[in-house]
């Protein structure tokens, strides 16, 4: 299964400066209970925001300039690479925008977490898809002072 995970705002941000432009208590649940045991795939960008492997999980960074290795670590040249790579297990594509672009038409599952907020200066968005290519199931909201709701986009076969 190729998955895709990422959070964005109600006007598809997903990153500004550099960073996720929000803290939310308990919005990165989801993230954990997915990967978990499973294999990240993310751009160079991404892995170096976070700055170091997740742990229990497979880490692929795929980049051209960069080059990470260690424990649950390795960096290849590619999406297909990482693809390969990975084997047989679960797989979550996990940003940043050039590798959502590349993962669209290929993913299963993009697990899209919709934050209800408008990020006004904002300089990554979340890659336009075509909605009739899946089949759009809407699970729990949550969250307190700044509410977001999960969504799961499955591929029609």
């Amino acid at each position: 299964m190729i998955g895709l995970i990422v959070a964005r705002s109600k006007n598809n941000v997903i990153g500004r400066n550099g960073q996720i432009p929000w803290k939310i208590k308990g919005e990165q649940k989801q993230f954990r209970e997915l990967t978990v045991g499973n294999v990240v795939v993310m751009g160079r960008k991404s892995y170096e925001e976070i700055g170091h492997p997740l742990p229990n999980r497979m880490n692929i960074v795929v980049s051209q300039s960069a080059d990470y290795s260690g424990e649950n670590l390795i960096t290849v040249s590619s999406l297909q690479e990482a693809i390969t790579a990975a084997g047989k297990a679960d797989i979550y594509i996990s940003g940043g925008y050039g590798l959502y672009v590349e993962a669209i038409p290929i993913v299963d599952k993009m697990y899209i977490t919709e934050i209800d907020m408008e990020i006004e200066d904002g300089d990554v968005f979340f890659p336009e898809f075509d909605k009739n290519d899946f089949t759009l199931t809407v699970g729990e909201t949550a969250g307190e002072d700044i509410k977001y709701t999960r969504t799961v986009y499955t591929r029609k076969r």
